[in-house]
């Protein structure tokens, strides 16, 4: 039973609840535009839409558009749309659907919408569709937050992984897993059965290196967590360095366009800035922050503070240093130093500026550095390669799985901890009985990703962060 004191049960079950319902809802944004789409879908689907429709579409084909008008509850034309017809089966939802292509009126919308609703349609409830697209077994549950993932995607690493994801590369991988694991456990299990005659079922040589395999595959899995969620959801970059060593400047000639003012003043940049810039299909988010240095006047040490902060939530960090000034090219190596024991998980990169116009040779150092001018854009093509090298690791986006959910990352540590738990128990000839039991949460965990293991509250908290109308 169902608590209503619980949002995500709630929702959850007001949706369950009414999910033999045909239901309706605005496809595309609100507001005026060319054309609007308007989805309906469940078992009267067809019978509803024909209804305000000047054609019949009960003995029309799966995946055939038919163009006529759409009348109200008056017999007064609304508009002339375009309707696609999907029978049941062969629809995303899996049910009977239509999908009503109008123009993006807002008037229009809203009197299409309401003739659908007098004539039998529910509005649907946020993310419904792709929840019934789960129910009726169309998408497993990684597929469908995919769906979220594909329509949130904002560079095209992003969209390549949700896409990825969508498509079932990441769903197959589990569920060969998954099905190794059961099959050894289903002999485990047979063991104790026979526990009394002492009959070994399963290899416990073959049985350790699968789970030795297994836990090496999710642990990689666990680790593109990282790179995932930089890629989903930009990786952000802060440029450091003391007043007047080019950040601005670099910021500047990064984008391609003068974003920060750049001068020769000490502490002109006063506040932070952030920009985006797409390489490769990575999305970086540029932070270029007040220059660091002791005895700061009011306001722009408030600044300063703000560059620390971002400094702190940065993943990878540009150190800058100018070396037409002795010494500084070390200072800021020192400097870098003292980030990455500071921040250990941080990536820091120490950048020779003022290469044009140095006058000091560079000493060699123990740290690696890339020599730049940000003012003539020397060096930026290494720059930008090293950033893609800094983020993606040893990870190959092209054909790599990479995880970018949290969910999907929580579960896999936890399937990681149970087989762990395994292996120990079969290096120390351990009982069965424990053998068993942790495959059985590994399993367990590693079915809450495709959703063949599920809860109610699991499936109400996705599904109801969806747009309404997927």
């Amino acid at each position: 039973m169902c608590s209503i004191t619980h949002p995500t049960y709630f929702y959850l079950c007001t949706t369950m609840i009414h999910s033999n319902d045909t239901i309706c809802a605005l496809a595309t944004p609100n507001g005026v535009g060319a054309i609007a789409m308007i989805r309906v879908s469940g078992a009267k689907s067809l019978e509803i839409v024909s209804a305000i429709f000047s054609k019949s579409l009960h003995d029309k084909a799966s995946h055939t558009a038919h163009f006529g008008t759409v009348k109200n509850e008056q017999n007064e034309v609304i508009d002339e749309v375009l309707i696609s017809v999907f029978a049941e089966g062969k629809s995303f939802t899996g049910e009977e659907s239509a999908e009503i292509a109008c123009h993006a009126s807002p008037y229009i919308q809203q009197q299409i919408i309401q003739a659908l609703l007098q004539k039998g349609c529910r509005l649907a409830e946020p993310g419904e569709y792709t929840m019934r697209a789960f129910m009726n077994g169309k998408l497993d549950l990684s597929q469908a937050e995919a769906v979220a993932d594909l329509i949130a995607s904002q560079s095209k690493s992003a969209h390549d992984i949700a896409l990825k994801q969508l498509r079932g590369g990441f769903s197959n991988e589990l569920k060969e897993l998954r099905e190794k694991l059961i099959h050894f456990a289903s002999l485990v299990e047979l063991e104790l059965d026979f526990a009394e005659e002492d009959v070994e079922f399963a290899d416990r040589k073959e049985l350790k290196q699968l789970v030795t395999d297994v836990l090496s595959y999710i642990n990689r899995l666990a680790k593109s967590f990282e790179l995932g969620n930089a890629i989903k959801n930009g990786v952000p970059v802060a440029i450091v360095g003391a007043p007047n060593t080019g950040k601005s400047t670099l910021l500047n000639q990064l984008l391609g366009e003068d974003r920060a003012i750049v001068s020769n003043i000490a502490g002109t940049t006063r506040d932070v800035i952030e920009e985006t810039l797409n390489i490769e299909g990575i999305l970086f988010r540029l932070i270029d922050t007040a220059g660091i240095r002791e005895g700061a006047e009011e306001i722009e040490a408030m600044g300063i503070e703000r560059s620390k902060e971002k400094i702190k939530q940065a993943q990878v960090v540009l150190c800058l240093a100018d070396t037409s000034l002795p010494s500084s090219l070390k200072e800021v190596v020192n400097w870098a130093t003292e980030i990455e024991t500071e921040f250990p998980d941080k990536k820091v990169l120490v950048l020779a500026n003022k290469q044009d116009i140095s006058q000091e040779k560079v000493e060699s150092c123990e740290k690696e550095y890339i020599s730049i001018s940000a003012k003539e854009g020397i060096g930026m093509e290494i720059l930008r390669e090293k950033l893609v090298e800094l983020v993606t690791g040893d990870f190959n986006l092209a054909n790599d799985t990479i995880v970018s959910n949290i969910r999907h990352y929580d579960a896999l540590v936890r399937t990681a901890v149970s087989l762990e738990k395994a292996k120990f128990d079969l290096d120390n000839n351990i009982s069965a009985d424990f053998v068993a039991m942790d495959i059985r949460q590994a399993m367990y965990d590693l079915g809450t990703i495709t959703g063949d293991i599920s809860t109610d509250d699991l499936l109400g908290n996705i599904f109801s962060k969806f747009c309404i109308g997927k």
